[in-house]
């Protein structure tokens, strides 16, 4: 029985290097799998999911146009799971979309991305995912600063940290950093 699942993490709790390994994993014995991300993130290239450590792979951008479902199903053959990286970036409508591969196709999938962005505001894909995904996991990464496990994601420019803006700022290491409640709310300076 196919499932929706929602693996979710602060920046470095490795989703991507997760994703990267489960696709490996079923394409080691021969079990073929979907791998999409969202169009927005263009730090490697449109359609690339890359990790920190090098790792990377091509894969079906997800654009606001893009009907995830109607892809799938056109697919000339049926994939063993559906991957998608970035997930936070999804619409109401996509979250919507591989729900029904799952319910109608019956091909889990599973999206790793972030639950909160810098505001520590959910962000849509992610919110929908929370409400329809059938299991939800936590990938854990420890503070920037401190020991703790980190549940925030800490936006900062010119070494200050930023609490407002746009929600959609795409980074790394340069800009973001994995932080603990307290780091969040009192960043060291």
């Amino acid at each position: 029985m196919a499932q929706l699942f929602f693996k979710h993490g602060a920046m470095n709790s490795g989703k991507t290097i997760e994703i990267l390994k489960v696709a490996h994993n079923y394409e080691e014995q021969q079990k073929p799998v979907v791998l999409m991300t969202s169009g927005l993130d263009t730090r490697e290239a449109v359609g690339v999911v890359s990790s920190r450590i090098g790792l990377k792979r091509e894969a079906i951008p997800i654009f606001h146009e893009t009907n995830v479902y109607e892809k799938i199903k056109e697919l000339s053959y049926k994939p063993y799971c559906v991957l998608v990286d970035e997930s936070q970036f999804l619409e109401k409508e996509h979250v919507i979309q591989f729900a029904k591969v799952v319910d109608e196709l019956d091909i889990p999938v599973m999206a790793f991305g972030l639950k909160n962005d810098f505001r520590n505001e959910l962000f849509e894909g992610s919110k929908y995912l929370l409400l329809y995904a059938d299991k939800i996991e936590e990938l854990k990464t420890i503070c920037w600063f401190c020991h703790k496990k980190a549940t925030m994601n800490l936006r900062m420019n010119d070494n200050k940290p930023v609490y407002t803006g746009e929600q959609i700022q795409i980074g790394g290491n340069e800009s973001y950093f994995p932080v603990c409640r307290k780091h969040y709310l009192n960043p060291p300076q």
